[in-house]
């Protein structure tokens, strides 16, 4: 499964590059509060800037005993973490006989489970998190529920063929979603719980029965709308599914939560992807002019990701990788000689003036324009280049080099991004799978390990020294650089 570590980089945004970096744009400051709040491009805590490593234990509400959470948010604090992102919806179709659920929603009926195995173990959660001097980030729904369509999630044994089956809840992506929505209120597409007026209450209703609940607890440290929400999933997308789709579900959200919460922050939870040249619903105000050189010692305004630069950054990038694999030996010249030279070679035929989907809105996310709702408080990325396709691959670079380098430049535009809007980032989620566990790895759209069999012969992911040096380029090259951590 996922890599679930996950930390802040607030601060990150206003800070990262000289040549970007500005101050935040002027805000009201809210002065001194137990409450989590924002302030510019830092978060703050009775009057206090706020940094911090977090930890995802999606799992918390549904540990067999208090004891067994109690000793795990122990546990947590311990090594100093401070905030645990925590699934705040276990949604189900069936009543289960036994285990955790928050929500029943069958054929159009939604009940709520306020009993002990219900909401009343989130209680415990956020109760037991405040007495180790935990915050709790609450996420709503999850883009993600495959379960829907399968008989149940199972994990072949390591290197062999005997399945085992797995308990409800032991996936991130098995405990209900919008697809489980869309689903039990008989329709087809899984971007019309975005859409669909019905859904859309039910779902509002539920968040009302959790906002509600800790509206005035300082534990929580905000509410997030959903685990990476975009346009498709395991259910079809239908053909009407935008960038402003998901973002004026955004806004709606946000504006209906803050109506009953002005306490708490609110997230996206989105993965981090952009649509550099979309049409924005929440335009930044002013546009960024441009900008004359900066007197020396200076900084220019930070201004959004474009196009341009994206492009710019890749050429350039190649053109330097290219370069030393050249001078290193490692070069494949298998272009066609022209007068004793070499001409298109692999790098420079595989260049295009496209800037890939994780850019152009494909997924129906445009993380700026969610950023820049008034009632969303922060930015939010996630950073899993093995699963995830955020550039186009460099010939020159071994496959490795390149899901290091994509990772340092996803950091890179996250936080420029952000600095435009002038609100903090969280790195919600973060990882690379390792050969060691590739045979346990679950892809967040399947409800099976498809590395389990033993019949592959070239083994997947990384080493695990590989792992631990490519997190540590991309904290150094960013966050210890420019943040203060807390580990």
């Amino acid at each position: 499964m996922k890599d679930r570590r996950w930390f802040t980089v607030g601060g990150l945004a206003a800070l990262l590059l000289s040549g970007l970096a500005v101050a935040a744009p002027p805000t009201a400051k809210r002065g001194s509060s137990q409450f989590v709040q924002t302030d510019g491009a830092s978060f703050t805590v009775n009057g206090s800037k706020f940094r911090y490593v977090g930890t995802n234990s999606y799992w918390l509400p549904v540990l067999n005993t208090d004891e067994d959470i109690w000793n795990t948010l122990g546990n947590i604090s311990a090594v100093g973490a401070k905030v645990v992102r925590v699934w705040a919806f276990n949604d189900v179709a069936t009543t289960p006989s036994n285990g955790t659920w928050f929500q029943s929603i069958q054929n159009g009926t939604v009940s709520i489970n306020d009993g002990p195995n219900g909401l009343q173990k989130l209680d415990t959660v956020v109760q037991m998190a405040q007495q180790h001097g935990l915050y709790v980030m609450m996420t709503l729904t999850n883009n993600w529920y495959p379960s829907a369509n399968s008989t149940g999630s199972s994990l072949q044994a390591r290197g062999g063929t005997t399945e085992i089956t797995l308990p409800r809840n032991y996936l991130s992506n098995d405990y209900g979603g919008m697809d489980l929505y869309v689903r039990q209120f008989g329709l087809q597409y899984h971007d019309q719980f975005y859409t669909d007026g019905t859904i859309l209450n039910a779902f509002k209703n539920f968040t009302s029965q959790i906002v509600s609940r800790y509206v005035n607890n300082p534990a929580i440290f905000s509410w997030e709308l959903a685990n990476d929400p975009r346009c498709g999933s395991t259910l079809p997308t239908s053909s009407s599914c935008t960038t402003e789709t998901i973002t004026q579900w955004h806004a709606t959200m946000a504006q209906y939560i803050r109506s009953i919460d002005p306490n708490h922050l609110i997230s996206s939870g989105n993965q981090g992807y952009m649509c550099t040249d979309c049409a924005k619903l929440y335009p930044l105000n002013p546009a960024p002019a441009p900008q004359p050189s900066p007197a020396p010692g200076s900084k220019k305004r930070s201004v959004p990701v474009t196009t341009k630069q994206l492009l710019r950054k890749r050429a350039e990038s190649r053109r330097l990788n290219r370069r030393a694999a050249k001078l290193a030996g490692k070069l494949k010249e298998d272009g066609i000689r022209v007068r004793g030279r070499w001409a298109a070679t692999a790098t420079r035929r595989q260049q295009s003036a496209e800037v890939g989907t994780a850019y152009d809105g494909s997924y129906g996310v445009d993380s700026q324009d969610i950023m820049n709702i008034p009632d969303i408080s922060f930015g939010t990325f996630q950073l899993f280049p093995d699963q995830d396709t955020y550039t186009p691959s460099d010939p020159s670079l071994s496959s490795y080099q390149n899901s290091v380098n994509s990772g340092v430049d996803w950091i890179t535009y996250q936080a420029q991004s952000a600095a435009a809007v002038g609100k903090p980032l969280i790195m919600t989620a973060f990882g690379l799978v390792t050969q060691d566990n590739a045979a346990d790895f679950v892809p967040f759209n399947m409800t099976t390990a498809p590395y389990a069999s033993g019949t592959y012969t070239i083994a997947y992911g990384v080493t695990n020294q590989q792992q631990t040096d490519a997190y540590s380029t991309w904290l150094n090259s960013t966050c210890v650089k420019y943040c203060e951590l807390h580990f």
